[in-house]
C-alpha cells in the first residue's frame, strides 16, 4: 500500500519548484499548504520520499521524526494524488492555507495603502532597504557606519550597519534574510536596528550604547530580490546549481559538518548544500568578514522564520556545547520576556531537539570556529497559520516582542566574558 502511495505522488520527477522561472513571475493559484503528523514508519517513509521532490511540491517544514508536524505545499494538479496517497496510508492532514496565491496577495497592504519611503507596515525590497540604511547612517553618523559583509553571485553587496558608541564594547553580530522567502527576518532586523538608534527606552539605550553592533538585514541579497520580483517562495541563492536548477541553500553551505545531516545532494532541492563548503560567494565572503571581527563578538544572533523557536547549537546532532545549560537559562528567560507583550509563546532548545537536524549552518560554524559563547537562532512568527507569508500588519508586533527578548539576552550575558572550549 505504501508503495502505491509513493507511485501515485511520484509520477513526475521534475522538480519545478527550484527551476529557474525567470521568464515570468511564479504564481501559486490554488496551491494548498497541508499539515501532516506522521505516526508510523510507512507514513514517514512516504513523506521523506516525497521530500526528494516531485513536480511543484515543496516542504515548508520537513519530515524529521514521528509525531512532529510536517508542512507541505501541494500544487492543484497533484492534489488528487496527494490526498489519495495520504488516505492509503491513513495519514491525517489538515489544510493550513487554502490558496497560497491569495495568501501572497493578503500578505502586504493593498497598493492604495502602501506608504512612500520605508517603514514597518510593509515588506520592502532590497533597494528600498539599502537606501533607508544609507539615510539612517547619515542621520546618526557619529555612531553608525556602513559595513560590507561580502558580495553576491549577481554582484550585489551584502550591506550592514555598525553601531558603536565607545571603544572597548563587546560585539553583537546580527544576521537576517539568509533564506530569501523569510521576509519577516529582514523586517525584524531592520526594526531592531532602527530602535537601537532611535528608541528612548532606557533598556534599549543601555544595550545600544554598551555593545558594538554588526547588523546585516539581508545576507542573501540575490535571493531576496528574486523573491520580491519573480518567485515569492524562493529560498536559495541564485547561482546555477545544475543544467536545469538554480541556487544553493546558504544556510547549509558553511564549513562545519557540511552536508552531513538535514541537507540534500540534489541541486534542485531547497536544502541543497552545494558542491563543497563555501561554494557560494555569499557564504564565502561573509565568513571572511566574520573572521575579521570574530575576536570582538560575544553574541551571535541569526533570524529566520517560521515556528516560534529559539535554537541553540549544534544542528548536526553529535556535538554539544560546554555552556549549553547557561544558554538554555538565558534563552528561556528571554522567551518569557518576549511572551509578556502579546502572549506569543516560543520554545527554547537544541536545533536537533526542537526543529530538525541541520548541518553546515552559519551559527554552528561561528560557534565552532571562534568559540563565540552566546549563539542563538530565532525562528520568528508564526507556527504555521501563515508560515512564510506572515501578514505585514504583524511586522511591528513581531519586532517589538523580539527586541524585548534581545534586551533580555544582552542583559543576562553582561556578566560573562569567557571564550568557550567547544
Amino acid at each position: 500500500m505504501e508503495g502505491k502511495a509513493v507511485i501515485l505522488i511520484s509520477s513526475v520527477l521534475c522538480v519545478w519548484f527550484s527551476l529557474d522561472v525567470s521568464a515570468e513571475e511564479a504564481r501559486f493559484d490554488n496551491y494548498k499548504v497541508f499539515r501532516a503528523v506522521p505516526t508510523t514508519e510507512d507514513q514517514m517513509h512516504f513523506l521523506r520520499e516525497l521530500s526528494e521532490g516531485t513536480e511543484g511540491i515543496s516542504f515548508w517544514k520537513a519530515p524529521t521524526r514521528l509525531r512532529s508536524p510536517v508542512d507541505i505545499m501541494v500544487p492543484p494538479h497533484k492534489l488528487p494524488d496527494f490526498r489519495e496517497a495520504a488516505g492509503l496510508l491513513n495519514l491525517d492532514t489538515e489544510v493550513l492555507i487554502q490558496d497560497v496565491q491569495e495568501a501572497i496577495y493578503n500578505e502586504r497592504p493593498s497598493a492604495a495603502r502602501r506608504v512612500e519611503g520605508f517603514d514597518w507596515t510593509d515588506y520592502h525590497g532590497l533597494e528600498q532597504m539599502y537606501s533607508w540604511m544609507d539615510s539612517l547612517i547619515k542621520q546618526h553618523s557619529g555612531v553608525a557606519s556602513l559595513i560590507i559583509g561580502g558580495s553576491s553571485f549577481e554582484g550585489r553587496q551584502i550591506r550592514g550597519v555598525k553601531i558603536s558608541h565607545k571603544s572597548g564594547n563587546p560585539g553583537v553580530y546580527v544576521e537576517g534574510g539568509i533564506h530569501a522567502r523569510e521576509w519577516i527576518s529582514p523586517a525584524t532586523v531592520t526594526f531592531i536596528l532602527n530602535q537601537l538608534l532611535k528608541s528612548s527606552d532606557p533598556d534599549v539605550r543601555d544595550i545600544a550604547e554598551n555593545y558594538d553592533w554588526y547588523i546585516f538585514p539581508s545576507v542573501n541579497p540575490d535571493g531576496y530580490v528574486y523573491s520580491h520580483k519573480k518567485n515569492r517562495l524562493w529560498r536559495k541563492t541564485r547561482s546555477r546549481s545544475s543544467a536545469t536548477c538554480f541556487g544553493v541553500d546558504p544556510n547549509r553551505n558553511w564549513d562545519f559538518f557540511w552536508n552531513v545531516t538535514g541537507t540534500s545532494g540534489n541541486p534542485c532541492s531547497d536544502i541543497y548544500a552545494g558542491p563543497k563548503p563555501f561554494s557560494e560567494i555569499e557564504t564565502r565572503t561573509l565568513s571572511s568578514y566574520i573572521t575579521t571581527i570574530a575576536k570582538k563578538i560575544d553574541v551571535f544572533l541569526a533570524f529566520h522564520s517560521y515556528s516560534q523557536l529559539l535554537l541553540l547549537p549544534y544542528g548536526n546532532g553529535s556535538l554539544g556545547v560546554d555552556n549549553f545549560s547557561t544558554l538554555v537559562d538565558i534563552g528561556t528567560r528571554a522567551m518569557e520576556k518576549l511572551s509578556k507583550r502579546y502572549g506569543t509563546r516560543y520554545t527554547t532548545g537544541n536545533i536537533v531537539d526542537v526543529i530538525y537536524p541541520a548541518s553546515g549552518i552559519s551559527m554552528d560554524w561561528a560557534r565552532s570556529s571562534f568559540k563565540i559563547p552566546f549563539t542563538f537562532t530565532y525562528e520568528l512568527r508564526d507556527t504555521g497559520r501563515h508560515g512564510f507569508l506572515l501578514p505585514a500588519k504583524l511586522i511591528i508586533p513581531t519586532g517589538e516582542e523580539t527586541l524585548d527578548s534581545v534586551v533580555s539576552i544582552l542583559q543576562d550575558v553582561r556578566g560573562y566574558s569567557w571564550k568557550t572550549t567547544s
